[in-house]
């Protein structure tokens, strides 16, 4: 099997955690673009002796580690207001690789070339930066009662406030009328048969918010032909997942007063 054929299945996942960790489409195919770039012009960076993601994603990491700034604190500090951004670039790609992406924490060593103790450590540190994270309001788009449900507990568990539940485009364009939200979850797939991209189209014609998208096909959505929402969550989703994602869409929601995640999406 040709090099090709074998990162193939893995890129649109790759283009996920790349627009995570940067919190824009863009920036996290631009990033993508580059790792591609590099295993054209030297396809020994890819190791045969991990697993394909686990390698790919490694590479990815050295892409990140190239440019400066992402890991210069003191420079995104400037950048950024936060308090979430004190959290070191390594700390927040333990936690996502994790959560988000699945992986063991032996293959998170492997890709971030630390030890699994490191690992572990980089977690909990990351944790804690997530607990000291200023609270808001969350409208929740989803047609599913239990799901929903779920939500709204696990968005509460977090210390934010649910600002309202909607299982219709139009129920969610009307909540936002009643009461603006500091961060949208939204379903692709809504009861009336109408699609969340739509709804949230309209709500972002209205007000700049952070949006989170679930989905069970987020491969659909991670082609990087179009504009494409930068947070994406996967149905079955893990309680940590979602957490892990609100973490990075409220650390990148006011980044310069306004993020690639808060763009509209085809």
């Amino acid at each position: 099997m040709s090099l090709a054929q074998t990162i193939a299945p893995h890129i649109p996942y790759l283009r996920r955690f790349a627009r995570s960790l940067t919190g824009s489409q863009p920036s996290g195919d631009a990033y993508v673009e580059a790792v591609l770039q590099a295993l054209v012009a030297d396809s020994s960076l890819f190791s045969r002796d991990l697993p394909p993601r686990v390698s790919l994603y490694q590479i990815l990491i050295k892409v990140w580690d190239s440019v400066k700034i992402n890991n210069d604190v003191s420079a995104r500090t400037e950048l950024f207001e936060r308090r979430l951004d004190a959290m070191v670039p390594r700390a927040r790609q333990a936690f996502l690789l994790t959560t988000v992406e699945g992986f063991s924490v032996q293959e998170v060593a492997a890709i971030l070339s630390v030890s699994a103790d490191g690992v572990r450590d980089l977690i909990d540190e990351a944790g804690r930066s997530i607990a000291e994270q200023v609270a808001t309001s969350v409208l929740i788009i989803e047609d599913e009662p239990m799901i929903a449900l779920d939500l709204e507990a696990l968005v509460e568990g977090l210390g934010h406030e649910v600002a309202g539940l909607a299982r219709t485009h139009k129920e969610a364009v009307e909540a936002v009328r009643q009461r603006q939200p500091g961060l949208v979850l939204a379903d692709i797939q809504l009861a009336d048969g109408s699609s969340g991209l739509e709804a949230v189209n309209e709500i972002l014609g209205s007000i700049n918010v952070p949006v989170i998208f679930i989905t069970a096909y987020p491969e659909r959505l991670l082609t990087g032909d179009r504009p494409e929402p930068a947070f994406l969550i996967t149905k079955p989703f893990e309680v940590d997942t979602v957490k892990a994602v609100i973490s990075q869409a409220l650390f990148f929601s006011t980044s310069a007063g306004s993020s690639d995640s808060t763009q509209k999406v085809a």
